[in-house]
């Protein structure tokens, strides 16, 4: 992640997980809020409940990571609505997931038996994302094929198992006032010059 993401400018970053040793890329500058995504709730850097909105403010990073935190999100287009909000016009949000048609997802479903996981579809991903003001960068498949497989987890690969999605949050336009001229009434002076035709006023 750090080589993709060198070139942001940011100073804030958001990172969501699911697992105690997840490391976070070191960005010169960058100052991490980490949390973690448990049965019950929140951990981390901060405490929460994983049904109700992120404890931040509006538009409070500059950058923000899911790392495998819709998979087990109660309601993973809330979590990604709540992820839209707190990021910056101009940030950027990444997205690391386990493809559904790759050759771990039979291998996740296995090991998260008897807990709630649900694969994200990149395309549906992608179209929630345009309608929260999202500009899409980039998306490619990542990893390994399937377990065992001796590739580096973070190499490019058309048949990984993971994926990773890169969106923009555009930023507002200002919209220029159009102004229009009114018609205004002009009071007559009733003192006219001497001389003046009374019919040549208006």
């Amino acid at each position: 992640m750090a080589p993709l993401l060198q070139r942001e400018t940011g100073r804030r970053a958001l990172h969501i997980g699911v697992a105690d040793d997840d490391a976070v890329p070191p960005l010169p500058g960058v100052a991490w809020t980490r949390l973690r995504l448990a049965r019950d709730g929140y951990r981390g850097d901060l405490r929460g409940c994983a049904d109700e909105p992120l404890p931040f403010i509006d538009e409070a990073f500059d950058l923000v990571w899911l790392q495998h935190a819709l998979e087990p999100a109660p309601q993973a287009a809330a979590l990604l609505a709540e992820t839209c909000r707190v990021l910056a016009a101009g940030g950027v949000l990444a997205v690391t997931a386990v493809h559904p048609l790759g050759g771990w997802a039979p291998w996740f479903c296995w090991r998260a038996r008897g807990q709630r996981q649900s694969l994200q579809w990149p395309w549906r991903l992608r179209q929630q994302l345009r309608r929260q003001g999202l500009e899409i960068e980039s998306m490619r498949r990542l990893g390994a094929a399937w377990p065992g497989d001796a590739r580096p987890a973070g190499s490019d690969s058309r048949w990984g198992g993971g994926y990773l999605l890169l969106a923009r949050k555009q930023r507002r336009q200002a919209i220029p006032l159009k102004l229009r001229p009114l018609p205004a009434r002009v009071p007559v002076n009733a003192r006219l010059s001497p001389g003046t035709r009374r019919h040549s006023v208006s």
